[in-house]
Parts: structure tokens; sequence; C-alpha cells
């Protein structure tokens, strides 16, 4: 009842519009440098949204704010998890999240939201994490329970899907072999709940408010701001950032981690970079390097420490790519109307950065705390006809399953599966790609392919397979 009379009384004394500001974007955009301004400004508080900057240690390689910045604008949700927790989980970060925000609210703060883990920022916007009732809380991003979780990744994945698909064969269908983690979590939620996860998950998307990807949103008056950048200039800009890093000592701040905390797992092999912050972009990248042989050569170590260096920027670089596909496809291509205002800022040319990006961030809030419409319009939100549909495929020519309608699509058009069908083409029948002689005697239909089922087996979709239950769509998306 308390907790009830406090959220009454918040909401009555809350004066703060919009009620939450979201800056998404990809690594390297300045997410951190806007919110400081922006809190600065406007009387805000920052919760860093980032799954690595909640643990102690790694300052350098998850790129958290410096002392400085932190004196300028007071923040939250940074290094406050021992990094030997492995078990922290988006649930964990939700509701402590939400607490900051409505404390926030009560002290007529304006909260922001920053960070690049963006199913956590995910779990704060919507109603997406799915209620099974008791403690027990699971979605799309989240893990309770995590030993036990943990204890069924170990098993094999096929194993797992097999074991998937005898109770709940909705999601088996929605999820890949090799995709553990998440079948582990759906066999995790049917054996503490007795209840599929495709249940809980057309429940909670059957809310009023909810879509194809969760539940209701839970500020309609959010504002986000996407930082965007030329891909181009981004990537010189990520691979600058590196260099930067390894000034600071980022070889050295790796070397003492992993003395400190992974050493003995390798000796033990039982490493694990799937999980906590040994997730973090530069572990399984140096891995080689910090356990190289004592009796290995300087000329070794170095050519295992380029190595590491340009392994990290390939992975920064392919991550930034993945933060903003991510944007595109879980906000401005959600169904219906459950998006908050999205608006794009360019950040391009940092020599520009208070004309394209700060002026107008604060423009854009100005006129919103005035419930006015600003100058500068929204990204058009592209609605439910752009989902892309977790249906299974399975392509028979490369022997691979595919999840999803856009992924099944790039699948066939892929130079790697031509290749594949010319070699299933060859293999059906040698003589099909030779010009055929006028003069020779025409071959009967028992005896060669006609080039309709060349082409069909070239495709790997056969009316056969197209009929069969691994080219058909369930109902519910993941």
């Amino acid at each position: 009842m308390a907790a009830s009379t406090r959220s009454v009384q918040c909401a009555l004394r809350r004066a703060v519009v919009p009620s939450l500001v979201v800056i998404l974007g990809a690594t390297g955009t300045g997410k951190s440098k806007l919110a400081i301004e922006i809190g600065k400004r406007l009387q805000g508080e920052i919760i860093s949204a980032d799954s690595k900057q909640v643990y102690q240690g790694l300052d350098i390689i998850t790129n958290k704010v410096t002392p400085e910045e932190l004196a300028q604008c007071r923040h939250h949700m940074i290094s406050f998890v021992d990094p030997l927790v492995s078990s922290y989980t988006v649930v964990d970060f939700r509701n402590k999240a939400l607490a900051l925000i409505d404390d926030m609210h009560c002290r007529n703060k304006l909260p922001i939201i920053v960070g690049g883990t963006n199913y956590y920022i995910e779990s704060l916007l919507w109603k997406v994490l799915v209620d099974t009732g008791g403690n027990h809380e699971s979605g799309d991003g989240g893990d309770e329970t995590p030993s036990r979780k943990l204890e069924l990744e170990k098993l094999g994945g096929a194993e797992l899907h097999k074991r998937l698909a005898e109770v709940d064969p909705k999601m088996a269908a929605m999820l890949h072999p090799n995709d553990k983690r998440k079948i582990a979590r759906s066999l995790q939620i049917h054996e503490e709940t007795g209840v599929s996860h495709s249940h809980w998950l057309e429940e909670q998307r059957g809310q009023d408010g909810g879509d194809g990807l969760g539940g209701p949103l839970r500020y309609p008056d959010a504002c986000i701001f996407w930082l965007q950048a030329d891909m181009e200039a981004l990537d010189k800009r990520l691979d600058a950032r590196v260099d930067e890093m390894l000034s600071a000592g980022l070889i050295e701040e790796l070397g003492d981690f992993h003395v400190r905390y992974n050493q003995q797992k390798v000796q033990d092999n039982r490493q694990d970079y799937q999980h906590g912050i040994f997730q973090s972009i530069g572990f399984k990248e140096f891995h080689d390097y910090l356990t190289a042989p004592e009796s290995s050569t300087q000329q070794e170590k170095d050519a295992l420490r380029e190595k590491g260096i340009e392994a990290v920027k390939i992975a920064t670089k392919r991550y930034a790519r993945k933060q903003s596909k991510w944007v595109r496809n879980r906000v401005l291509k959600r169904p219906g109307d459950n998006v908050p205002a999205v608006y794009g800022l360019d950040v391009t040319d940092l020599s520009r950065w208070e004309e394209t990006v700060l002026n107008p961030a604060l423009q854009i809030l100005e006129h919103l705390s005035k419930g006015e419409d600003p100058p500068i319009p929204p990204i058009a939100v592209q609605g439910a006809e752009q989902k892309n549909k977790r249906s299974h495929h399975l392509c028979d020519v490369c022997d691979k399953v595919i999840i999803g309608d856009l992924e099944w699509t790039a699948h066939l058009k892929s130079k790697k599966h031509h290749s594949y069908a010319r070699r299933k083409k060859r293999k059906c029948d040698p003589d099909c790609d030779k010009p055929q002689s006028t003069d020779a005697a025409p071959a009967s239909a028992a005896e060669t392919l006609s080039e309709d089922s060349c082409a069909a087996v070239a495709l790997g979709c056969s009316e056969t397979s197209q009929e069969s239950p691994t080219h058909k769509e369930v109902p519910v998306t993941f």
C-alpha cells in the first residue's frame, strides 16, 4: 500500500515532460556526450543501460564515462556488480531502473536513458518481459533462475531443440537449433511454470496496447533521440577509438583482469565468453594473446597482439551495425502505434556537433515541454507491414535452417547458396550446363531431369519442401 501511495504522490508532483528521454545509437556516436549536456541543462539524471558497464572493472574496454564526466551530471547503474557474477539479468536491471525513474519523477528530475544494450532499453520502454506469475519473469532478453538455464545450455543444441519441440512446438519452430540460450530459456520457463513460453508470449501480446513484439508502452510521452552517422565515417571513428583505448592502457587492463578473474578458468577449461562481463568485446578477441604460452617468442606474442587488435576493430564495427539494425527492426518497424516519437540526429560531422545534434535536441525538448509539436518532425514509423516474421525455413541445398522471412529471402540470393545450388545441379545432371547438340537424339523423360526440375533442385525449395512442416509459418513471433 505504501508503494502504491508513493506512486500516486509522484504522479501528482511530477512536472517532467517528456517523462523520459532515451538516447539510442551505435557505439561511437556520442550518446553519453549528448546525455550529459541535456542533463546539465534540464535538471536530468542519467541511467546507464549498458550490460557491461554494470560490472566493476574494465573501464576502458567498456568505455565507461570518466570521473570528470561523472562530476558533470549524476549517473546511475555503473560499476555496482561484482565481475565474477554471471547471473545479473535484464530483469534485475529493469526492476532497479524503473525504481530510479519513479524516484526521479518524484524529485522533478528528467530521467535520461543512454547505453548500447538495446534490450535493456526495450525492457524499460515496453512491457516485454513476460510475467509468468510469482517471482519468475522472462522474455526476449531476460533470464531468471540463471543457474538452471546455464545447466541446460551445457547440453547440445540438437538435444535442447528436440526437448523444446516436445513441450513447445511453436517456440521450437521459431528458434534456430544453434540458439542454445533462447532454447534453454524457453525450456526453463516451461519447467518452472508448467506452461509453454509461447503461451506466455501470446498472453502478454494480447494485452491492451500490446503488439507482436511485446506488451504495452510504459511511457507514451517518452522522447527518443537516434544518433546516426554515415557508416564509412563511423568506421574510421571506431578504429580511431580502439587506437585511443590502446594508448589508454587497454592491453594492460585486459591482462590484469585476465590474471585476477579468468586465468584459472582457462586452466580448468571452463572459461565463458557468453555470460557476464566476459562478453565484453576484447576478451574473446584477445584470448590467444592473453593465454599465450610463456615459451612464446616476442615475435609470436606481437603477432597475436596485432591479431587481437584487428579482431576488436572488426567486432566493434559489426556491433555498431547490429545496434542500428535493432533500432530499425525493434523500434521503427514496431507494429501498430505503440512507439514513442523518434527524432534522428546526424552525428557524422563532429565539427558541427552543436549545430546538428545538441541544439536540435534541446529545441525538440523545449517544444515538447510546452506541449507543442517540434519544428523538426520525428522519423516515420514503418509499422507492422514491415515486420519480419520468424518463420522456419529449411534449405535442402545448403542443409541449413533459416529463421525469418527476410533472412530466408537474403539466403536464397546469397552467393554461397547459388554456389551450392550449381554444385548440386551438376551432380544431378553432369550435362546440365553443357550446350545440347542439335543432332543428338532427344532423351526420354525418365532419363533426364527437366530444366524446371534442375531449377527447383538448385533453389532447394521444391513443391514438396514448400509444403513440408519446415516451411509453415507459426502465428507467434519471438
